[in-house]
């Protein structure tokens, strides 16, 4: 089965291109740009045994929001495409990550219903220009573009890179696992037939 998608999106802001396959290998090219959610969506990706690639141009001179927020809702997009080749999915997902001293949870129901849950720490030592709430905007795009609920819950952590890197393994596992073919059903697992 070609679980793959293509996806773009051209705006005055902003330029992506996605390739990707839920049932790869981990292979990864990403260039947004930015080289921190170069090295999250690569993490992503290698811990959900996906292959991706992104080409990413956006007007980084007035800010990251743009750029992260649009990869957010042409990957959202992929998914959903990507999915359309699916026979019946586990459609549930949940895994917990450690990174030193931080731990996330992130928890998915690849429902047709978006919503997203974000709980940080809230004594996260910034690293840098990419932090835990332009994350957020990624996640939100994800998940309402992806028609995924998405609970992300960092239980503890004060290194806000360790914090991002431990949700976005943990995105990775638990999407992994959502999107596994469940060869026992027939139709959606869903007692109203359909998602």
């Amino acid at each position: 089965m070609n679980r793959k998608a293509s996806v773009s999106r051209k705006t005055k802001e902003t330029q992506i291109e996605v390739d990707f396959d839920l049932d790869g290998s981990g292979t990864v090219d990403v260039s947004t740009g930015i080289p921190f959610f170069d090295h999250m969506l690569t993490a992503f990706s290698v811990h959900g045994f996906f292959d991706l690639k992104i080409s990413a141009v956006g007007d980084l001179d007035v800010d990251f929001h743009h750029t992260v927020e649009d990869v957010g809702l042409v990957l959202g997009q992929a998914l959903v495409k990507a999915l359309e080749n699916s026979k019946p999915i586990v459609r549930f997902g949940d895994s917990c990550v450690p990174m030193d001293e931080a731990l996330s949870r992130v928890t998915i129901d690849l429902s047709n219903r978006p919503y997203l849950v974000y709980n940080f720490p809230d004594n996260l030592k910034a690293g840098g220009r990419f932090g835990i709430h332009l994350a957020k905007e990624f996640f939100q795009a994800f998940s309402v573009k992806g028609a995924l609920n998405l609970h992300i819950n960092s239980d503890y952590g004060v290194n806000e890179h360790h914090v991002l890197e431990s949700i976005f393994k943990a995105l990775g596992r638990s999407l992994h696992m959502a999107s596994r073919e469940n060869r026992s059903l027939d139709g959606d697992l869903s007692s109203k037939g359909v998602l």
